[in-house]
């Protein structure tokens, strides 16, 4: 940007504000002009590239408070005009030097003053060289773009049935007016959330697009269940299974089952272990960890009671509960 966009270009036209706005209305239209003319969103479109550019310029000036000061007074003194009056005598070299002078500690003749040299050409300031002596270096006195900012993350949710959730797939997901595929791991569980950079909003003046952040909730399976890449089941069991031992059947979430030995005296609530039967994932794959609980029967019919009478009496001298109530109070 040269010096003599300051005097052409308006700046608060540009973004849409008045010339009193203050730093939070301009910074709130920049944002949202830059979200529309944004090169990620119009490839190919050369009046929104130069549209972009053109607010990026406004704001690097307006968002600067020095810059804007200055900007403003530059402005005020040609009479918000595109450029000085030039010529012998006109209304841009009478009075320019002083002018300037004044305003940055000098008056026509001192000392120190901000020199303004006129061109051969019929008397015009030259305006580069004006603005290096007030900004502190010529053409490159000032940023040309805002610092490149990250877009914002957008939110979203998606929910699986649990044969899905276990196996991973990808979904549709419709965020910010767009539809966005996205790839849900194998094995994720209720309620975590899955971040997919980049597929958030643009970024600005040129920085990265932020990321999208998926809530998943996962529909519960009437019987399995998952803890990290295992999955988990709780299997029931006869009395006589859990006394004497046996070899069950337990089913697998693949529709086949796999057989596991329960050992002679096995209580409710033993855990058994069938391995590589859980969640597949690319580190390798969990096991089916499988509870088993003895099964109490709810109706006996009169041969089972006087049966599990006469077991009683054949226990009666076992006491389960020995010794708990003296744990209880150590």
């Amino acid at each position: 940007m040269t010096g003599q966009d300051w005097l052409e270009k308006d700046f608060y036209a540009a973004l849409g504000v008045s010339k009193d706005a203050d730093a939070a209305e301009i910074k709130k239209a920049y944002r949202k002009l830059a979200r529309t003319h944004h090169p990620d969103q119009n490839q190919g479109d050369p009046k929104a590239e130069a549209r972009f550019k053109e607010i990026g310029e406004a704001y690097a000036v307006l968002s600067d408070p020095e810059q804007r000061q200055q900007y403003d007074a530059l402005r005020a003194m040609a009479g918000g005009g595109p450029r000085f009056a030039s010529g012998p005598g006109g209304a841009g070299a009478n009075g320019f030097e002083d002018l300037f002078g004044g305003m940055f500690g000098g008056g026509s003749g001192s000392g120190g003053r901000t020199r303004v040299r006129y061109s051969t050409a019929g008397g015009a300031p030259d305006i580069e060289d004006l603005l290096g002596g007030l900004f502190g270096g010529g053409a490159g006195y000032g940023r040309t773009a805002p610092d490149p900012v990250k877009g914002r993350d957008l939110t979203s949710s998606a929910r699986l049935p649990f044969r899905q959730a276990v196996a991973g797939d990808t979904v549709n997901l419709v965020v910010g007016g767009r539809s966005t595929k996205v790839r849900i791991p194998p094995g994720v569980k209720d309620g975590q959330r899955i971040r997919i950079p980049g597929k958030g909003e643009p970024g600005m003046a040129g920085g990265p697009p932020g990321d999208l952040v998926v809530t998943v909730h996962v529909d519960p399976h009437p019987v399995f269940g998952i803890s990290g890449d295992n999955l988990t089941i709780t299997v029931p069991i006869t009395f006589q299974e859990a006394v004497d031992g046996a070899v069950i059947a337990v089913p697998t979430l693949d529709g086949g089952h796999v057989r596991l030995r329960v050992p002679p005296g096995t209580q409710s609530g033993a855990r058994l272990r069938a391995k590589g039967k859980g969640v597949k994932t690319r580190k390798g794959t969990g096991d089916l960890i499988v509870t088993v609980q003895v099964a109490v029967p709810r109706n006996l019919s009169p041969e089972a009671r006087a049966a599990l009478d006469e077991f009683a009496k054949a226990t009666a001298g076992e006491d389960p509960r020995a010794g708990l109530a003296e744990a209880a109070r150590s």
